[in-house]
């Protein structure tokens, strides 16, 4: 047979990996597809190791064979596992489960260096899914299909990017019980189109959502380090983004930690807290950095405006529930705004939704009704347990009021 012929003769041309061909070679001749189906998830992972998209099994023994295996040059990345795919997994792919399939083909895709011929060959694998009439491929085709869409993007076709970015959440949504691994795609790709055209709230939204179908543990550290770097700067300045809380209690954004970035988080953190000081102070100690993001240096207005937001809003959370009216001159002295600016800030705060509430310009007061949830922090739940106490104190105190005066009641 010519799939065994030819793991024969790429044992036989890389004896280091002769285990890894005999064991593929047995478990193809009994027909053991869902074992195979694992052993090659194994093996492509070797060809894969530098992609840090792709998940490599955390077996240490496979972790130094890869590195030998790179080292030596007996294993090409690119056209070898092209060719594996093509003589070897050719002959059974339709046999085995079909989502897996998508993802080797879509680990075979990115080994194409013409992003044309990569998007023929994914078409190709998609016809042989529709071929098997099984009655779920639109899982995997929808994972090869956002693949496609990646590409097109890489190749400068936003539109047809977005075309299939759209048909797929249609599909999506009309679906149930969808593996994880299509929305982690799903998503990838579509905060890859927004960061493309810079839309930051979107590949804000895109990029969480696809950490919330991976596992960290599963991504390489500067693949991390790119991610935090990027979503903190989307955070900072994507339209309506007024809560951190999520994002900075997200283990990706840990990577910034201990590195040449590591003001960006706590620039964050000085965001999240409303601390208009501390944000300043930052700016003038990572002013180089700064000046060398040019998002940050044309939108610092914006970035002013978001931080003197989130010092209302700190400022509305840190007073008790009965003392909801703010004069705006405590505003002004928080936010170093005059009390003509600090109207625009409530009028801004009021028209995206943040808080609800009436300004007494006659008495120089806003009195706030109502404030956005937000997601707290460590020492924003200190605070609220404090307020919690404080009132837990009130009602006692209320409750022994009443039964002091009681007996005068009813002796009445």
């Amino acid at each position: 047979m010519a799939a065994l012929q030819y793991l024969e003769s790429q044992k036989n041309a890389h004896p280091e990996l002769g285990e890894w061909y005999n064991s593929l070679a047995d478990l193809y001749q009994k027909k053991l597809w869902h074992q195979l189906t694992l052993k090659l998830e194994q093996f492509i992972a070797l060809s894969v190791f530098q992609d840090p998209e792709i998940r490599l099994n955390d077996d240490s023994v496979l972790y130094e064979l890869v590195f030998e295996i790179f080292e030596l040059g007996f294993l090409d990345a690119g056209d070898a596992l092209i060719q594996f795919y093509n003589n070897f997994i050719t002959d059974f792919e339709t046999k085995i489960n079909l989502l897996k399939l998508a993802h080797f083909a879509v680990v075979v895709s990115r080994q194409y260096p013409e992003k044309e011929a990569a998007v023929n060959y994914l078409e190709g694998v998609i016809e042989k899914l529709k071929a098997t009439k099984e009655p779920r491929i639109t899982e995997p085709i929808i994972y090869i299909e956002t693949q496609k869409a990646l590409f097109k993007l890489e190749q400068g076709d936003q539109k047809e990017c977005k075309k299939i970015l759209d048909d797929g959440k249609s599909s999506l949504d009309s679906m149930t019980d969808i593996d994880p691994s299509v929305y982690a795609n799903f998503y990838w790709v579509s905060s890859q189109y927004h960061k493309f055209r810079q839309e930051f709230s979107d590949f804000y939204k895109s990029a969480l959502l696809y950490l919330a179908y991976t596992s960290v543990e599963a991504l390489s550290d500067s693949f991390k380090l790119d991610l935090a770097f990027d979503l903190s700067l989307s955070a900072l300045l994507g339209e309506n983004i007024y809560n951190f809380g999520e994002l900075l209690a997200h283990p990706v954004l840990k990577s910034l930690l201990g590195t040449n970035v590591e003001w960006l988080y706590h620039i964050l953190q000085a965001f999240n807290h409303g601390d208009l000081v501390q944000y300043q102070e930052l700016c003038r100690v990572h002013q180089a950095a700064l000046i060398a993001q040019p998002a940050l240096v044309e939108n610092e207005k914006k970035l002013l405006e978001k931080i003197n937001i989130l010092c209302l809003i700190e400022i509305i959370f840190s007073r008790p529930a009965e003392d909801r009216t703010i004069p705006l001159s405590v505003i002004a002295e928080r936010t170093k705004l005059s009390i003509e600016d600090v109207e625009h800030l409530l009028m801004k705060s009021l028209s995206v939704h943040l808080i609800e509430g009436i300004i007494d310009q006659v008495n120089g007061t806003v009195y706030v009704s109502w404030a956005q949830p937000r997601v707290l922090g460590i020492p924003q739940i200190k605070s609220l347990r404090d307020q919690l106490d404080n009132w837990v104190d009130k009602v006692h105190t209320t409750l022994l009021s009443v039964e002091a005066e009681t007996p005068d009641l009813v002796a009445a």
